[in-house]
């Protein structure tokens, strides 16, 4: 994909200007001598619009030119399978899939209302990488139809910040998975600039989001979802507790794929992973005397790291036996239950 000139960037665009212009028309007649000079304004760095000499009148006509683009209805019919999901994806499975199903009942039944927005392929000629609109794009291809697009040519910088203005606009996505977005365009190699632009971020939130995609590994972070009730606080605490004992990772593998769990809404399944970082209690030899209603002591119990042992007094012991063997299965499945296996 061809260059684009220097200062034409997205971010540049999208960058710094909602504050209000700084420029305004000089005054007519003769300037009084009495005024002070005006200082000239400082220069913005290179970091943020790059070197450009254009005012920021013609830049914010530019940004909102590629606004409305971004924005804009109408454009291509493609075929689904010409197109391939984003680079850069920053949404996980949804819980319930009733909301999609609704959308693609709705498409069936009225057509494709949005189009959804497309970059070409970098390197794929005559394929398309979806930058928003990927539910749509999904139900075009379960139902066997073309899907309505809008073309553009961006970078990579580019369409990471196209995706993060939509995701601003509907402000639905979870923090983990605006955190799992950002630790995916720094695998890429974007620029953080670029990722605190496409998130509307800035330095401290991103090196928290970073901590936290460190210690979690991504697979757990899938397992868990969206869990879009856990904010950035129980996150960060998940996050700590894994860094502070790495063998709790097991654990908490283990914990997700229970079949049990994994079937469990994704809030829920935080709440597990949080709780199979609690270290198993390290029980020594307990001894625990065995009394009638009475109070008079029948036995002894004796627990230690798998092993139970029961001593009962002569008199009672063979009742005792035929008790505790009858009821053994009914014991095992409410610790089952309870424990959440079987």
């Amino acid at each position: 994909m061809a260059k684009r000139p220097a200062g034409k960037s997205i971010l540049a665009n999208f960058g710094a200007f909602s504050q209000p212009d700084a420029e305004a028309p000089a005054p007519s007649g003769p300037k009084d001598p009495s005024t002070p000079p005006v200082q000239p304004v400082a220069r913005v760095g290179a970091g943020v619009i790059g070197a450009t000499q254009r005012s920021l009148t013609e830049l914010r006509e530019e940004r909102d030119n590629l606004r409305a683009l971004v924005e804009a209805g109408g454009g291509s019919e493609l075929d689904p399978n010409l197109i391939d999901p984003s680079p850069f994806p920053d949404r996980l499975p949804d819980d319930d899939e009733t909301p999609f199903e609704a959308l693609k009942k709705l498409i069936q039944d009225e057509g494709q209302k949005l189009p959804i927005q497309v970059r070409r392929h970098p390197v794929s000629e005559g394929r398309y990488q979806v930058v928003y609109g990927h539910r749509r794009w999904r139900a075009a291809s379960q139902l066997g139809i073309k899907v309505k697009a809008t073309i553009l040519s961006l970078s990579d910088s580019e369409l990471v910040v196209a995706q993060g203005i939509e995701n601003a606009a509907r402000q639905d996505l979870s923090w983990i998975e605006r955190a799992l977005f950002a630790w995916r365009m720094d695998g890429a190699g974007i620029k953080a600039r670029d990722i605190r632009a496409a998130l509307s971020i800035d330095d401290p939130e991103l090196a928290r989001m970073r901590s936290v995609c460190r210690a979690i590994p991504v697979d757990v972070i899938e397992a868990i979802g969206r869990a879009p009730k856990v904010g950035r606080p129980r996150w960060i605490s998940l996050a700590s507790a894994l860094g502070e004992d790495p063998s709790a990772l097991a654990r908490v593998r283990e914990t997700l794929s229970a079949d049990k769990v994994s079937g469990q809404p994704s809030d829920e399944r935080f709440k597990h992973a949080l709780a199979a970082l609690k270290k198993p209690a390290s029980r020594t030899r307990t001894h625990v005397e065995m009394k009638a209603p009475s109070g008079q002591v029948v036995g002894k119990a004796t627990f230690s790291m798998g092993d139970i042992k029961l001593a009962v007094a002569t008199e009672y012991a063979p009742a005792f036996s035929d008790f505790v063997e009858e009821e053994l299965p009914a014991l095992l499945e409410r610790f089952f239950a309870r424990e959440g296996g079987g």
